[in-house]
């Protein structure tokens, strides 16, 4: 019988990019059946009127090859991201969406910038990223994944390889630089390694060891018989030294 945490685990997983996916659908079916373009509303760099598509861009695509290409992507790291960092997973995605959309508003090319490139780059930098750091195995293996089948993302940031006008490569480079950023800011937070039983037992030992091995603080009005030797004011080494030695009845 499933575990109704895990089940209600799951069901946020998917509600969250399942209405992501579905907002970015909505936007192109509505241009295709009132016959507009929204992609005014998208960023424009370093203009006033491009500043709400740093928020919007993720939702408006170019043409329905441009939305199907980022529909995938965008529904499987949305939901890896809520599944696996779900007490971090809204203020991820919001940093992800902002401090892309804003990067790519500073310093892009003059145009209109539209597409959930940046956002799908900064969330796989992020999930790559912050598994290794956080040195977990079920993160780690997640990363992996991602690595698996969305490592050649890495080629959209050259902008050399990509003479097109209509591929931004800021976006992709923004993303990026976003989720390494981001993955390092909450190494600390969040779900971390697992500590099994040997684990504890290991830093239980090194702490008593280090307990032991501890000085110990001795009053300083205490008597050459009451400090300890390596506490008791050695002599000069001209001085006659007299060393008495006791043993147990019975010791050899």
């Amino acid at each position: 019988m499933q575990d109704p945490t895990e089940k209600h685990r799951i069901t946020t997983s998917f509600f969250v990019p399942a209405l992501f996916l579905l907002l970015m659908w909505l936007v192109k079916i509505s241009e295709y059946v009132f016959d507009v373009s929204l992609s005014f509303l998208g960023i424009e760099p370093l203009k006033i009127s491009g500043l709400p598509g740093i928020i919007l861009s993720p939702f408006l695509h170019g043409d329905w090859n441009h939305l199907m290409a980022n529909s995938a992507p965008v529904f499987v790291l949305i939901a890896g991201l809520y599944y696996f960092y779900r007490t971090l997973a809204t203020e991820i995605l919001t940093l992800s969406v902002v401090l892309s959309g804003s990067w790519v508003w500073l310093g892009a090319r003059d145009g209109v910038h539209i597409g959930a490139s940046g956002l799908i780059y900064a969330l796989a930098a992020f999930l790559m990223l912050s598994g290794f750091l956080r040195r977990d195995n079920r993160l780690m293996a997640l990363s992996f994944v991602v690595v698996f089948l969305y490592g050649s993302l890495i080629w959209g940031i050259f902008p050399e390889l990509f003479p097109e006008k209509n591929i931004s490569w800021e976006g992709h480079l923004s993303g990026l630089l976003a989720g390494v950023i981001l993955a390092w800011f909450y190494r600390k937070q969040g779900p971390q390694k697992r500590l099994y039983s040997w684990d504890i037992e290991k830093e239980e030992e090194t702490s008593e060891t280090a307990e032991t091995t501890a000085p110990l603080d001795v009053p300083e009005n205490q008597t050459s018989e009451e400090r300890p030797y390596w506490d008791i004011p050695q002599p000069d080494k001209n001085d006659l030294t007299v060393v008495y030695r006791f043993k147990k009845k019975g010791s050899t």
